[in-house]
């Protein structure tokens, strides 16, 4: 079997949603489609996404996330008890509305909106209601032919969108709501590995708040330590994942990906070190697609044994990166950590939600092939 650690070509999980499952899903939203042929236009639009992957020589495919609206329904979709408002593709479109590429993007907010996309309380206890990465492996693993990965959001970016002042009938603190967050993540990666899945990745966008000045200013106005944040992310990270041998987990941090837009900015080098050492995951996925990323010095915090993603290919513009620039970033990195350790991957998922970034179906097939041609030559 493939070593799924070291493998040297990676995907974040996301791509476009074809014209024809939007189309599904806003008629399906108007209540002029069944669930039913909804989910037959997805499951074509998911088998089509393998067949690229597989066809490109991607080591490892996803499902594209297709049947989700947005990446943090992994969690925001599976549990009951949120006080919170169901997801629709009205929404996330409304939510990008006059978007330009590569500006900063302020969440807006809403009165209601959906669980964990906004910051919302809880009326209960959360619970598992409906195990949705556990239906999407189901079906991606009938069809692939590679080993297939799962994306699942953590407990960092759900603590932050959890407004836990509103909350505290039902959890008395925050400790108490991410024991049940960890033990749920816990359920569903035991029914993942059960199926047979063998690559776990955590979405970790919520770690790059922690280097974003105007993140931590908000966070301060309300009262928190950004300190005791990060160090309670740290531990419940680790305790989603511990006790599955024979899993490879890997972890995303990114700055933001919606609509081609960014959320935060700041480099790594105030958290490269805790977070390196601190998470037990195998794949650290990181993006390095901007100046806003820092430099790759950080990696010399790097365990060995563990592998260094480098999201140096864009999901955000068009432009196409170059093998031979790709090739010398690569050197560059390797510079602080063995080559050995490092793989590569595009910066980021594709389409983060359902409108997706401003990029064309071909200029995601290039990028794909651009980060396999660039690995093999590399590595071979």
């Amino acid at each position: 079997m493939t070593d799924l650690r070291t493998i040297r070509t990676d995907v974040v999980g996301s791509l476009l949603r074809p014209p024809a499952v939007k189309d599904a899903r806003q008629r399906f939203e108007q209540g002029k489609l069944g669930a039913d042929e909804l989910h037959r236009i997805e499951d074509q639009a998911i088998r089509d996404a393998i067949a690229l992957q597989e066809s490109i020589g991607l080591d490892v495919v996803s499902d594209g996330e297709i049947r989700r609206l947005n990446f943090q329904d992994s969690f925001g979709a599976a549990v009951e008890g949120y006080d919170a408002a169901a997801s629709t593709m009205q929404v996330y479109a409304q939510r990008v509305e006059q978007a330009s590429a590569l500006q900063r993007w302020e969440i807006p907010l809403h009165e209601k909106g959906t669980p964990i996309s906004h910051r919302r309380p809880v009326k209960s206890r959360l619970r598992l209601a409906r195990n949705v990465p556990l239906e999407e492996y189901r079906f991606v693993h009938g069809v692939a032919t590679k080993p297939a990965k799962v994306a699942l959001i953590g407990p960092d970016r759900i603590s932050q969108r959890f407004a836990y002042e509103e909350s505290r009938a039902v959890y008395k603190d925050m400790d108490a709501f991410l024991a049940d967050v960890v033990a749920i993540e816990r359920e569903i990666i035991a029914s993942l590995v059960a199926a047979g899945c063998r690559y776990v990745h955590i979405d970790a966008p919520g770690y790059t708040a922690y280097v974003d000045e105007p993140t931590l200013a908000q966070w301060r106005a309300r009262g928190e330590d950004p300190e005791q944040n990060f160090s309670r992310s740290l531990k419940a990270d680790a305790s989603v994942i511990t006790g599955f041998p024979g899993v490879t987990f890997g972890i995303h941090l990114c700055r933001g990906n919606q609509r081609s837009m960014w959320h935060r900015e700041g480099t790594y080098d105030a958290i490269a070190e805790r977070l390196f050492t601190k998470l037990p995951h195998d794949r650290f996925l990181l993006e390095y697609d901007s100046p806003r990323a820092g430099t790759f010095d950080v990696l010399r915090f790097l365990p060995k044994g563990k592998v260094a993603v480098l999201g140096l290919v864009s999901t955000k513009v068009p432009e196409m990166e170059k093998v031979e620039d790709l090739k010398r970033r690569i050197d560059e990195a390797a510079k602080f950590v063995a080559l050995e350790q490092l793989a590569i991957s595009p910066q980021c998922g594709f389409a983060s939600d359902v409108v997706g970034n401003l990029i064309s179906a071909d200029d995601q097939k290039r990028k794909l092939e651009l980060v396999v041609e660039t690995a093999r030559q590399v590595w071979g």
